[in-house]
This record gives C-alpha cells, sequence and structure tokens, in this order.
C-alpha cells in the first residue's frame, strides 16, 4: 500500500492563489508534479465540480476539496497552508489550512 500523502504533496506558505479555484488549481498541480496524476486540468474540474454542490469551507479555517476522480493513480491527499486565506464558504471566515482529496 501507498502512502496518502508524502513530502511533496505538502505546501508551506508558498500558495498565494487568492481564490479557491485557484487553490484547487495549484494543489491539482502538486498532484501531477507528484506523479500522482497525467490529467491534472482533468482533476481540477472534478474537485471543482465537486466544490459547486457543496462548499468545503470548515469552522476553524479549514477547506476539504475532493473528490472521486480517474484522474489520480491512486487514493491522493494534497495540503496546503495558505500565504493568506481563501474564503471556502464556510461560515466563520475564510481558510488557511486545505486538504484535497482525490480518491481514484
Amino acid at each position: 500500500m501507498n502512502t496518502i500523502i508524502t513530502p511533496e504533496l505538502v505546501s508551506l506558505d508558498k500558495l498565494t492563489a487568492g481564490t479557491k479555484r485557484g487553490v484547487i488549481e495549484a494543489l491539482a498541480n502538486i498532484v501531477g508534479s507528484a506523479g500522482r496524476s497525467s490529467a491534472v486540468q482533468e482533476l481540477t474540474a472534478d474537485v471543482w465540480a465537486r466544490e459547486e454542490t457543496s462548499e468545503t469551507g470548515m469552522p476553524g479555517g479549514i477547506a476539504i476539496p475532493h473528490c472521486r476522480t480517474g484522474a489520480v493513480t491512486e487514493a491522493t491527499l494534497a495540503f496546503a497552508r495558505l500565504a493568506e486565506p481563501v474564503d471556502f464558504g464556510s461560515s466563520d471566515g475564510p481558510a488557511d489550512l486545505v486538504f484535497m482529496i482525490a480518491a481514484p
């Protein structure tokens, strides 16, 4: 069994996307760079489609965008501690900790 998260799937204080779509795109690119997706645009589209059905912001500055997709080769968790918080729809404000989950 492979590890769901590795150091290559973690971004600390570097991501400055500004929008949730931008954060999702950046995390999908991280997944692609780690060799877990050769279809980064499909991964981005699948996570975004899921996000549009129900926002994934949680109390405490956390967001958990996620999806099932054929765009990943194995279950993957990418994490970013954002340089600037981004609104993911939580009632208590924007998120600065984002966990993106992609399951095949």
